[in-house]
């Protein structure tokens, strides 16, 4: 019997090309609900990315068996839900782990060397003179990194920190990473320590109920004054009504963000108007190379998972032992 796959995401042709050789493909644009829903509904698999999935829109998706999510994050879907219907999710975990370690490292050095503000400064015909303190940014190398969250990205993160540019990487984490340990001197620690003692805080957890609002107002009165935080991973692991307090008050020095609690970012967020702020539009792995790999890997995993060969990229295994 032929797969039905549903694809609610534009996919690179040859990616199209791949799934079509394994199953019938529909395109549905996710935006019109009632279609999608209908189409789910006759679906076996679903490919596609940043469209929350709920229980009641699969209520009625009696063949689904799989779905594979163009992201490493699945916060999009209700994984208890999707496990107790039986229905395999994917993700992509591991193609955008050196595309998204350069986006924060971008983010440390443009908040420290204040690259966006004095580039846009420059631009705006202000540069006369020989620059003066007032233009002044801060040293990345031999400063202190602490990152929470030591994955996969997070100990990518900790290479580029400790081999390129000398810093002291202390970290927190459920279990040791003995591999960031040895190699890059990395040291676990509580996070009030990490918080205390690291002139850049980098945030690199998936967005779950205990990571929820992780770093707060008691939070970032623990950091330095000088000290920056760095958020690639969620939006909502960070009260970005405390950090938005923090950084008018001179709390911590600056923040550089990829991700916010509402994106798009809204036109009115007191964020946009922060020379201490580096806000990007979320764009982690957003390099052709690096989403191309991840369409690939999607529909690898979604082909795998109908066909009962997939072994690796599943969030939720408990489906396999039954």
């Amino acid at each position: 019997m032929t797969h039905k796959i549903v694809a609610y995401k534009m996919l690179p042709p040859d990616v199209e090309a791949y799934l079509r050789e394994h199953a019938e493909v529909l395109n549905v644009d996710p935006r019109d609900e009632a279609t999608f829903i209908e189409a789910l509904k006759e679906a076996n698999g679903a490919i596609g990315a940043s469209i929350r999935i709920t229980p009641a829109m699969i209520e009625g998706a009696k063949n689904l068996k799989a779905l594979s999510t163009i992201s490493v994050g699945f916060d999009q879907f209700d994984v208890e839900d999707l496990t107790r219907r039986g229905i395999i999710l994917t993700h992509t975990p591991d193609v955008l782990t050196e595309s998204t370690a350069d986006t924060v490292f971008a983010l440390i050095l443009a908040s420290a060397r204040r690259v966006v503000e004095l580039a846009e400064w420059v631009k705006q015909g202000n540069w006369n003179a020989s620059i003066g303190e007032a233009q002044f940014g801060v040293d990345v190398q031999g400063k202190t990194l602490g990152i929470v969250g030591l994955g996969r990205i997070g100990g990518a993160v900790a290479r580029r920190a400790a081999l390129g540019f000398r810093m002291n990487v202390l970290y927190t984490n459920r279990s040791p990473n003995e591999q960031a340990e040895k190699e890059y001197g990395a040291k676990r620690v509580e996070l009030d320590e990490l918080l205390a003692q690291s002139d850049f805080v980098c945030l690199q957890v998936p967005l779950t109920p205990e990571t929820h609002g992780l770093i707060g107002a008691n939070e970032l009165k623990k950091m330095k004054r000088s000290a920056i935080l760095i958020n690639a991973s969620r939006g909502p692991t960070v009260d970005e009504a405390a950090l938005i307090e923090a950084l008018k008050n001179g709390t911590i020095r600056g923040a550089g963000l990829d991700v916010f609690e509402q994106e798009p970012l809204p036109a009115d967020s007191p964020l946009l108007a922060m020379n201490n702020v580096v806000a990007l539009p979320h764009i982690g792995s957003a390099t052709h190379e690096t989403r191309h790999a991840m369409a690939r890997n999607a529909a690898e995993n979604l082909v795998g998972a109908l066909d009962g060969t997939l072994t690796q990229n599943i969030v939720n295994r408990e489906v396999l032992k039954r």
